[in-house]
């Protein structure tokens, strides 16, 4: 099978693969995958991702503190992240951003602030970020617009207003499988509106699996379906909408692909 699968954003850290976690990475090349690129989101999971990237060749890791984990973050926690920017397969920060859905998370004045000084860091080192914006749209268009960082959206959940935006900086999309459930009016309307090289193809694995597998744990291998339904709203092939996602994530993460890519 030829590999065109490019996952730009799945959490294989999680516990929800602990019981079969190598036998489920070991056969994902199998099943079309090219590439992954694990995202961390508290201190252990940039740990967790980077050790992944060492032990898959196909894997490659981002490292961040995620908006929901903020709260509970040691101070140093960005210097240790700095750190890990160093390891190889490092090539991007994130997943970072902001995220007013749940009244527990840390204060927004707080999430702004570490928002803004991992995208700083990501700016030092000539890194492209992965952002993660939940409920916080107006917020986060005005630090992306101050910052204009390289980097996707990930898990886009804005009106197709806001997706010309940030087409409009430079930046990506990635599109899961909330394109595939039943009454995604405004996921679809963006897919189809977004150009085809500003598309980045996501599973946010274990979570957002496609249908015909909602609620079941998600993995890379299902953004084949995620990405026949882009196809479908688009009007084109399949082969071509994975191909284009692929091609993109190469280019914005600077990771190489195979021949047959």
């Amino acid at each position: 099978m030829e590999r065109l699968i490019f996952d730009s954003h799945a959490h294989y850290d999680d516990d929800a693969f602990n019981e079969d976690r190598a036998e489920l990475l070991s056969g994902l090349p199998e099943q079309g995958v090219c590439r992954v690129l694990n995202v961390g989101a508290d201190l252990q999971g940039c740990y967790d991702a980077v050790e992944l990237a060492a032990k898959y060749p196909y894997i490659y890791a981002a490292v961040g503190i995620h908006p929901e984990c903020v709260r509970d973050t040691p101070a140093d926690s960005l210097e240790k992240v700095e750190s890990l920017l160093a390891e190889p397969k490092v090539v991007a920060v994130g997943e970072i951003g902001l995220d007013y859905h749940f009244e527990d998370n840390a204060p927004r004045e707080e999430q702004i602030r570490y928002f803004e000084a991992q995208l700083e860091l990501a700016a030092r080192h000539s890194l492209p970020v992965v952002i993660h914006d939940r409920d916080a749209h107006g917020d986060t268009m005005d630090i992306l617009r101050k910052y204009k960082p390289r980097g996707v959206l990930h898990c886009f959940s804005g009106s197709v207003e806001m997706a010309r935006e940030i087409v409009k900086l430079d930046m990506y999309i990635g599109l899961g499988g909330a394109v595939t459930f039943k009454n995604a009016r405004v996921p679809v309307e963006v897919a189809a509106d977004l150009p085809l090289d500003r598309i980045l193809m996501e599973t946010d694995a274990p979570y957002m699996a496609p249908v015909p597998f909602r609620g079941k744990r998600c993995h890379s291998a299902l953004i084949a379906h995620t990405a026949a339904r882009v196809a479908e709203i688009r009007g084109i092939s399949t082969e071509e909408v994975l191909r284009a996602s692929m091609r993109n994530a190469s280019r914005l993460f600077g990771i190489p692909l195979e021949e047959n890519g």
